[in-house]
């Protein structure tokens, strides 16, 4: 009697938690809404505030797991030195870059440099929106240093020049941030696009049943 074994290149496993998961997904739609209502003033400031909100809380909450969460989810496992992410980069364009269970160094070095993006389009905004509006948690820092009360205007008049230009050039790194966040965005999904292609696998339905196919043992540690 024969027995049905399954084949290695076959069997599915484990690689990302359910956190690692819902972040991933939540993060997409946080940062589309908070750049699309971003680019409608004020009519949609609430909206842009709220998912700016959303977009940090997520951050936060991925560098605490990246700190104390499950193997794959461990920046120990895929923040790699820049020598190994090019010489992955080589090998994937020449078309025979080793396979990761977990994110590849390139994959990694993508992970760390949108979330360094969009903590800082987070924090540049919430100073932005403490100058304009006096309100969220940045306004008892930094808020009302531009909108001198009726008392003070004599005092700061000569002050409202620089302030304007404080409240300019937080507008232009918040705008900055967030158009290279989603710069960084295009880049990795052509970098999950090439990746699937070269190792024959579903790197977008691996984030959503949180399974990939399986490795040899002796590559497991990779």
């Amino acid at each position: 009697m024969q027995t049905k074994s399954i084949e290695p290149e076959t069997r599915q496993v484990k690689v990302w938690d359910p956190l690692v998961r819902i972040f991933h997904w939540s993060l997409v739609v946080a940062f589309t809404v908070a750049y699309l209502s971003g680019e409608e003033a004020d009519d949609a400031l609430d909206l842009h505030v709220w998912a700016g909100y959303a977009v940090l809380g997520l951050i936060l909450l991925r560098i605490v797991w990246g700190l104390i969460g499950t193997r794959h989810a461990r920046f120990s496992d895929f923040v790699y030195r820049p020598s190994t992410v090019l010489a992955y980069l080589r090998d994937l364009i020449r078309h025979r870059a080793r396979r990761y269970l977990g994110h590849n160094p390139l994959g990694g070095a993508m992970a760390i440099a949108l979330l360094v993006s969009l903590l800082a389009a987070t924090v540049s905004g919430l100073a932005l929106y403490a100058v304009e509006e006096n309100a969220g948690p940045l306004a008892g820092l930094v808020g009302g240093a531009g909108r001198p009360t009726a008392q003070t205007a004599g005092r700061h008049e000569d002050a409202t020049g620089q302030g304007d230009k404080g409240e300019e050039l937080l507008e232009e790194v918040h705008e900055f941030f967030s158009h290279f966040t989603l710069f960084l965005v295009f880049l990795h999904i052509g970098g999950v696009v090439v990746s699937s292609l070269v190792h024959k696998e579903n790197l977008p339905r691996a984030m959503i049943t949180g399974r990939k196919r399986a490795e040899p043992e002796k590559d497991n540690n990779a």
